[in-house]
């Protein structure tokens, strides 16, 4: 999936994370959510899966941006 398929609903503004380089989330056309952040060793995931941390302000403007 490209990542103009996703729509962003965080760093949309003209702050710090405007830039596709920063901790992001993101809605797929069937819903599910992609986030982008720094990729974290915290433990191993299962195979084909990863970890990464986002700001907590991150996740709170995604969830903002839903409507929740």
């Amino acid at each position: 999936m490209a990542r103009e398929e996703l729509t962003r609903l965080t760093g949309t503004g003209n702050g710090e994370c405007s830039q596709n380089d920063c901790p992001n989330v993101y809605r797929t056309a069937s819903g599910t959510l992609v986030v982008q952040g720094v990729v974290s060793d915290a433990f191993s995931p299962p195979s084909g899966e990863g970890l990464v941390e986002i700001p907590e302000s991150t996740l709170r403007e995604a969830v903002r941006a839903l409507g929740w």
